[in-house]
């Protein structure tokens, strides 16, 4: 079974500064076979549009994770996550 991964970047876009949001989140080394970024500056605005992308592409369980900018503009993850489908 594929298994897709959501990060959900909480905060507005004046908080990343001049942080890479595709290279963060791939340092957190998540288990996934293909993850996507939700935040003010990515292509996806909200979680169902990552979510249909994600479905389109073949993936059968989508985890979404909550992720906040930490301190020298790095990712963390906030440890909540909702299983959307699967």
């Amino acid at each position: 079974m594929k298994t897709g991964a959501i990060v959900y970047v909480l905060g507005k876009e004046n908080h990343y500064g001049n942080i890479d949001l595709e290279e963060a989140v791939r340092s957190l080394k998540i288990k996934a076979d293909r993850v996507e970024i939700v935040s003010s500056t990515s292509g996806h605005f909200d979680i169902m549009d990552a979510w249909w992308l994600l479905t389109t592409k073949g993936m059968k369980k989508i985890v979404c994770m909550l992720a906040e900018v930490g301190d020298q503009s790095t990712i963390k993850l906030t440890g909540r996550e909702m299983r959307l489908c699967g």
